[in-house]
């Protein structure tokens, strides 16, 4: 069954060679995940493992029910191979990608498809310790709606905004009241290993493996929200940093104003330039009485949500559009300076805002051309996620397939 195999990866006390062949399934069991079906002989070279060896992994593997025989494959001359692959529905991954104001929930399986119901969940994310409960129960309430048995879910990750240290499964920015990783609290309420990455991270990641890239090795993913956070695929590897917190692009000291951002600091570009301040930008030309789609609809300034906006300037709605207009001139600008510094061969953009498309497209494209060099810009794509409301989700199942088939165990 599957749950010997993970069993040993989980496993303290493998030593020798019981420690060595489960790295060698690991390794196999990654060819398949990364490159798709194989035939022996192409897993042998390029695991530089002899024909023997291979063929054995691959039928402990069989007999484990991760990797499936599909048969002969077509061959120029001689006795026809048999191809290899991973069993799609011998594991699962779940993925949680809590925002400020729900929750998205998706299943994969180990060929990276969704294998449930793209799900989103109300929610109101603070840090307390009823908002964690809240996420437990709904976590525990989608895994017991879920038709497949519970010991095929290999494990969970779990996105969050702001400071994570992924290796050690702590949380400085939510649900940091424990002495004990917030990944192993949420693990002994729900039973299932959890991972917890940073929600831009793991957008990141999702895009990278399953979106818009298309071959390129450098890319900036910038999730677009209430705050703005980065992701950045180095060489087509994640870049953490030496602490583990890169990527905080929103925190960019870039204006000379006096508003107090969310960190503290005052200057940042999210002071101007991100979800929450157009929400008080919003609110501030409603008291004003500024007319707008919104203020038919009854929604009190206080009460005013990004997705009202967002939904608005959906409808046409001119202040929307305006203002979402001027956020984008500042975003533009910071992005510019991204590019200048790493030269990247793409820049995705993605978050809530993003799904405003032209409106917040046309005006970051701008200010890229104005203030980034040309001479580096040339070569930089612009494109907004393919995989939207998903790409967190995904990228969450992804990043636990790959954690739990590293060689070096977190």
């Amino acid at each position: 069954m599957t749950t010997n195999f993970f069993t040993d990866i989980n496993s303290e006390n493998a030593t020798g060679v019981a420690y060595k062949n489960v790295n060698l399934k690991k390794k196999v069991i990654s060819y398949f995940a990364n490159v798709g079906n194989a035939t022996i002989a192409e897993i042998g070279k390029e695991l530089s493992l002899s024909i023997p060896k291979v063929t054995s992994l691959v039928n402990e593997l069989i007999q484990d029910g991760l990797v499936q025989d599909h048969g002969k494959v077509d061959s120029t001359g001689g006795r026809k191979p048999n191809v290899y692959g991973l069993a799609p529905e011998s594991g699962f991954f779940l993925g949680i990608d809590v925002k400020k104001h729900h929750i998205n929930i998706g299943l994969a399986d180990f060929q990276k498809n969704l294998a449930s119901s793209f799900e989103q969940y109300p929610y109101r994310l603070t840090n307390n310790e009823e908002s964690l409960r809240e996420l437990c129960q709904i976590i525990k309430n989608f895994i017991n709606k879920l038709t497949i048995p519970r010991e095929k879910i290999l494990g969970i990750g779990i996105n969050l905004s702001g400071r994570i240290n992924y290796a050690k499964g702590y949380s400085y920015s939510f649900f940091h009241f424990y002495e004990d990783p917030l990944s192993k609290i949420i693990e002994s309420e729900v039973g299932i290993k959890v991972f917890l990455e940073n929600d831009s991270r793991a957008m990141a990641y999702g895009e990278f493996c399953a979106g818009v890239v298309n071959g390129e090795k450098d890319v900036l993913f910038l999730n677009l929200d209430y705050g703005i956070g980065m992701g950045m695929m180095i060489d087509s590897q994640l870049y953490y940093g030496k602490s583990g917190y890169s990527g905080e692009f929103g925190h960019i000291p870039i204006f000379q104003n006096e508003i107090i951002c969310k960190c503290g600091k005052k200057g940042c570009l999210e002071t101007e330039a991100s979800g929450w301040a157009l929400v008080e930008m919003f609110k501030e030309s409603l008291q004003a009485g500024t007319s707008t789609l919104i203020t038919r609809e009854n929604i009190k300034p206080e009460d005013l949500k990004l997705e009202d906006i967002i939904r608005a300037a959906h409808n046409d709605d001119i202040l929307a559009i305006e203002l979402i207009a001027q956020i984008g001139e500042k975003i533009g600008k910071g992005i510019a300076l991204l590019i200048n510094i790493f030269n990247p061969e793409l820049v995705i953009l993605g978050g809530s805002l993003s799904s405003t498309e032209e409106y917040i497209l046309l005006p970051i494209k701008s200010a890229i051309n104005k203030y980034s060099l040309s001479l580096v810009n040339t070569d930089t794509q612009l494109k907004v996620s393919k995989l939207g409301e998903q790409a967190g989700v995904i990228g969450a199942c992804l990043l636990v397939r790959s954690r739990l088939l590293t060689l070096d165990q977190i």
